[in-house]
């Protein structure tokens, strides 16, 4: 098996020596040690480059260049294959604690709506990614309180499975908690399931949707309680204009008889260093039947300081 790019070079010119000794006779000697100097560097793309420009200075060597090219490429889907085999293998041994990353948020918010004031805000989120599930686990709380008393008190914790059906369909499952006392609610509970489809994905830009049934039990600060079916549909995009700078977008609507919640965060971080972004976002939250003495829409402006790991 190969395990590096030293590998490759070994094994490419290991079978270069079984050429019969004419065929490497037209490439000048300086020239060929270039292109073994660049096939111990195991930079695919200075390989790549040394040997076309020594196909622009020895138009000649030209057939003997493709052997070496070819014989490199079978040598690097070789290296490449080994990796994925043990990304793989080690993805499917991983423990439950095991393969872990996310981010960690603290900064401050701007709300307006059923309460107007300025406080702190703190996030985590958390993603596994296995071969065909990935999880994710949110946390997100905004608090503020003055002279003692409390004037914004809000909390979400959500968790998501999604099982991969094929390359871009999968299956999903949600369960989240919301509380939120200025607009009325204790305690909002939400459960969905259903399909979505990863319809732009690359390393610069992805773009899911989803949608599916939902039930959402609500207990109002009052003392009353509500539970009711929904449908759920949602929207996750993510567009990495440049290396530090990326802009998000997360929408989602329950709509349900009685009251129905949409929901818009729009985000744009940037990178500062040492796994450190500073972010700004702006989130839109509208109930179409609020409890009473609650207006139906609240903003909230957050700005944060994250920490990859």
């Amino acid at each position: 098996m190969l395990k590096s790019g030293s590998s490759i070079a070994a094994l490419t010119a290991a079978a270069l020596l079984t050429l019969p000794s004419a065929a490497l006779a037209d490439i000048p000697a300086p020239v060929s040690a270039m292109i073994d100097a660049a096939l111990e560097s195991g930079d695919e793309g200075k390989v790549r480059t040394v040997i076309e420009l020594a196909r622009e200075t020895n138009p000649d060597a030209g057939e003997e260049l493709d052997k070496i090219l070819a014989q490199y490429e079978r040598d690097l889907a070789k290296d490449q294959l080994y990796a994925a085999q043990q990304k793989e293998a080690e993805i499917r041994n991983a423990g439950l604690f095991d393969n872990w990353s996310g981010e960690g948020q603290l900064g401050a918010f701007r709300s307006t709506g059923n309460s107007s004031n300025t406080g702190i805000t703190a996030g985590l989120k958390l993603e596994r990614v296995g071969i065909d599930w990935r999880h994710k686990l949110t946390g997100l709380v905004d608090y503020q309180e003055t002279n003692g008393v409390t004037t914004r008190e809000q909390f979400l914790a959500a968790y998501e499975a999604n099982y991969n059906i094929s390359d871009r369909l999968f299956a999903y499952g949600l369960g989240q908690y919301e509380r939120d006392t200025f607009q009325g609610f204790s305690a909002r509970y939400s459960a969905s399931g259903g399909l979505g489809y990863r319809v732009i994905d690359t390393d610069a830009m992805q773009l899911a949707v989803k949608a599916g049934p939902a039930f959402r039990q609500t207990e109002f600060t009052g003392g009353a309680s509500d539970s009711s079916l929904a449908g759920l549909a949602a929207l996750d995009f993510d567009w990495r204009i440049a290396e530090n700078l990326k802009l998000t977008e997360d929408a989602s609507a329950f709509v349900q008889s009685g009251n129905s919640t949409y929901v818009s965060t729009t985000g744009l971080s940037a990178g500062l260093g040492g796994g450190f972004s500073a972010s700004i976002s702006y989130t839109v939250e509208h109930d179409t039947n609020p409890p009473l003495g609650a207006v139906q829409t609240d903003t909230l402006s957050r700005v944060t300081i994250i920490y990859d790991f």
